[in-house]
């Protein structure tokens, strides 16, 4: 049987290799800058810790389907309303914007007002 301290490491190491994607995601969406650069270590920051809860959220998940804490549906239940809710709240927070089935729809007239002052 393995010990709580070797399944902590071999969770340590694969996080730390998960982790390591922060460089490439930061590269991919500011292109290829130096560590130093204030901008693109806190775009690696920002994606490492999205990385992390991405894996932590989907372990626990998996832990209460397995031991029978949540069923499957009302976990997908649960998902569909929290994800339609929050899509209301951007609409909210960005007037003339809408996620829709095939992209996000742009009322033209109404989200200049909205992006008017934004940088390109």
């Amino acid at each position: 049987m393995i010990s709580i301290e070797q399944l902590h490491k071999q969770m340590t190491d694969a996080l730390n290799r998960l982790a390591k994607w922060r460089t490439v995601l930061a590269g991919w969406q500011l292109g290829t800058r130096p560590k130093g650069d204030p901008e693109c270590d806190a775009v690696r920051d920002q994606q490492e810790g999205r990385l992390l809860m991405r894996a932590e959220l989907s372990a626990l998940t998996q832990a209460l389907f397995k031991k029978g804490i949540i069923k499957k549906e009302d976990f997908f239940e649960a998902l569909t309303e929290e994800a339609e809710a929050l899509s209301v709240i951007y609409e909210k927070k960005f007037p003339g914007f809408k996620a829709t089935d095939d992209g996000v729809s742009i009322d033209v007239k109404v989200a200049a007002q909205t992006t008017k002052g934004c940088k390109p």
